[in-house]
């Protein structure tokens, strides 16, 4: 009759051994589609970046009118972003350009600067414009891809709707760190299967590509003579001209 009380013990036993099931329950599957979306924007943004183009873009939605955007994007790697009210409070339009001489800001004859075009070194050719000067719109065409081509920074990515006669396929990008500078503006960036930037909408406003790129140059000159005078400055009456000082 101590045969039935063993069986129990042994039963007993045999639930408490190493093969009894994990109680726990499993890990969270990785969002497939997120990490497609991820992957999909990066090799069109590393696209974007070999580009080569000559291309226009509306702006809209920065509170003025819209304005004309042209981005130059040399065989050499320089480039060139012309950007009209750029500076002094959107009466002078501006270039930013980027050769192997250097980063340099250039003022083009507006209505707020009737003077000649000329240039102002702003630093080497991969330097950050500084923020008093930044109009921003060129970061999507230039160092932002460099954000979304690198797998190591905290953005999540997923597909977004098309906007109409928007060509391409179109991404949400948000920042996962919570940090004061965020690498690039979170929203919308659409692009072409061979790299080119179709639509942006951000905190710098909605660039809308306005019609088929053109060829690229085989590199981009600077608009005019480089002078030693200040940058111009994004609010009104913020800097000086660009003009040559006396000794």
């Amino acid at each position: 009759m101590a045969v039935l009380p063993v069986l129990v013990l042994l039963a007993g036993c045999a639930s408490d051994g190493p093969d009894a099931p994990p109680t726990g329950s499993p890990s969270a599957p990785t969002p497939v589609e997120v990490d497609s979306a991820r992957d999909e924007l990066a090799a069109l943004a590393a696209a974007a970046r070999d580009r080569h183009l000559t291309a226009r873009y509306t702006l809209a939605g920065t509170g003025g009118p819209t304005r004309e955007i042209t981005v130059t994007s040399a065989n050499d790697g320089s480039w060139r972003v012309d950007v009209p009210g750029g500076a002094l409070g959107g009466t002078a339009d501006i270039a930013l350009t980027a050769t192997p001489d250097g980063l340099f800001q250039c003022g083009l004859p507006s209505a707020g600067r009737p003077e000649p075009a000329s240039c102002v070194r702003l630093g080497d050719r991969d330097d950050a414009v500084p923020h008093r000067l930044d109009p921003r719109v060129q970061h999507p065409f230039t160092d932002w891809l460099e954000v979304l081509t690198d797998r190591r920074t905290a953005l999540s990515v997923s597909t977004a709707t098309t906007p109409p006669g928007v060509p391409g396929t179109c991404y949400v990008v948000e920042s996962t760190a919570a940090s004061l500078h965020p690498p690039l503006d979170v929203g919308v960036y659409c692009y072409q299967p061979d790299g080119t930037p179709t639509f942006v909408r951000a905190a710098l406003g909605t660039l809308t590509l306005a019609g088929p790129p053109g060829p690229a140059p085989d590199t981009v000159p600077l608009a005019g003579p480089v002078v030693p005078g200040e940058p111009l400055g994004r609010e009104s009456g913020s800097s000086a001209d660009p003009s040559p000082q006396p000794s």
